[in-house]
């Protein structure tokens, strides 16, 4: 299967940000893609978490998501971004990444559960953290994705149990906030999930200045795929569920361990 990584540079006119998606989705059905993986805040997105994040929330059957739903409809391509989800909780939004379907279906939705209270933002003060810890996994294609987003990466239980679940490749939806050795700990970090997993990687971020760019594709073997470096862009790349086979079956982890 071939899977493409939207490297967005969304800011906070969710119009404009729609008509990237719409733009990277087509490019990505025309070079054979049957999904297209978009970041977190994908629809919305400032350089710090702020009171207007739960001004412009939405339910998933809100006029944003109508249109994903739409542009997935129109490329005929399975579709994954994050979007800005009213909760029951004044104030605060979620976080939350949405899959639809190349008929505009939803195939999953997930609510980021590990927030960014860290390097002296507060994305909780905000954003409510998803209130179930179950791993989010959906097919499509034959291929079993899992759903991740952004500081989500630093716990790797979250991967294993998505592992766990079934998933083949991880979908890492981020804007992963520029800093000491940020790129570095990006890179490396989605390569530990990969191999420690033996699944493929997908870490789509937000381009800069508000992240740090570098999209990557990661093997199950640590192999980097695909990196789009700084600017916006989309690339689409193969998955190959032999490879995933054929590295569980050279390094049986999932039978050996222990804890």
């Amino acid at each position: 299967m071939r899977i493409a990584l939207g490297q967005l540079e969304s800011g906070a006119d969710i119009q404009a940000n729609l008509a990237a998606i719409d733009r990277f989705a087509a490019e990505a059905a025309r070079d054979g893609a049957a999904l297209v993986a978009f970041p977190e805040y994908a629809t919305y997105e400032k350089k710090k978490v702020d009171a207007t994040f739960p001004q412009v929330a939405e339910p998933l059957d809100g006029a944003v998501c109508r249109e994903l739903a739409a542009i997935a409809r129109r490329h005929r391509i399975a579709l994954v971004a994050g979007v800005v989800e009213t909760s029951d909780e004044l104030g605060r939004a979620y976080n939350t990444l949405v899959a639809f379907r190349p008929d505009g279906g939803r195939l999953a939705s997930y609510r980021k559960i590990h927030l960014f209270d860290a390097q002296g933002f507060g994305e909780s003060e905000f954003i409510k953290p998803g209130p179930s810890t179950a791993p989010v996994v959906f097919e499509h294609g034959g291929v079993r994705f899992g759903l991740m987003t952004c500081y989500d990466l630093r716990f790797p239980e979250l991967a294993r149990s998505l592992a766990d679940a079934g998933a083949q490749v991880l979908l890492v939806c981020s804007s992963w906030v520029p800093g000491e050795h940020k790129t570095k700990q990006w890179l490396a970090l989605n390569t530990a999930r990969a191999i420690e997993n033996s699944v493929y990687v997908a870490g789509v971020c937000q381009a800069p200045p508000v992240s740090v760019g570098r999209s990557v594709l990661v093997d199950p073997m640590g192999v980097v795929e695909a990196d789009l470096g700084l600017l916006p862009g989309v690339h689409a790349v193969e998955v190959s569920l032999d490879t995933v086979d054929r590295v569980r079956e050279s390094f049986p982890m999932f039978r050996q361990r222990r804890l």
